[in-house]
């Protein structure tokens, strides 16, 4: 298995609006937003921010994404990564998480905050693995009202 992991570009934005949404499907509650992702969102999100592809073998299976924090510069919100059926239960995103941790050291930011979905308690592990601590002071930005707080998880970065 080859795997890719690179840099997303505003080109890039339907795929990744596409992959959101296969991510999603049956895994994430109907309500989230991720359900009905749109180009133009990703497009937005990649401007103020960034993103990651991630391929294996030539084939797009998962993306992230990254925010900054409006009110706290040298933050930034980890938001809709996935990976898309059949290409799960081998860590894969873990590539994409450790993607955006080097993105972030090389760009002088100081902490990266994430939320994990009330039905996904399997990922705060996972996270924690990565140097995620639990942070529930914190609320997550992008948050759905209409479903269950996730649980936020941050991890400050030593450069």
């Amino acid at each position: 298995m080859n795997l890719l992991v690179r840099e997303a570009h505003v080109d890039d934005a339907q795929l990744i609006a596409d992959l959101t949404r296969a991510a999603w499907a049956n895994r994430v509650t109907p309500t989230s937003s991720g359900h009905r992702e749109t180009a133009v969102r990703v497009r937005e999100d990649l401007q103020t921010g960034g993103g990651f592809l991630l391929l294996v073998d030539d084939i797009p299976v998962g993306s992230v994404r990254w925010l900054p924090v409006d009110t706290e510069p040298g933050v930034w919100e980890i938001l809709r990564m996935g990976v898309i059926p059949g290409y799960r239960g081998t860590h894969l995103s873990q590539h994409l998480v450790e993607a955006v941790i080097h993105h972030a050291l090389a760009s002088d930011v100081d902490e990266l905050r994430l939320a994990v979905r009330p039905e996904q308690p399997r990922l705060l592990d996972l996270y924690a693995a990565l140097g995620f601590e639990l942070a529930p002071e914190l609320e997550y930005m992008h948050a759905n009202p209409l479903e269950p707080a996730p649980v936020v998880m941050r991890r400050k970065l030593d450069r």
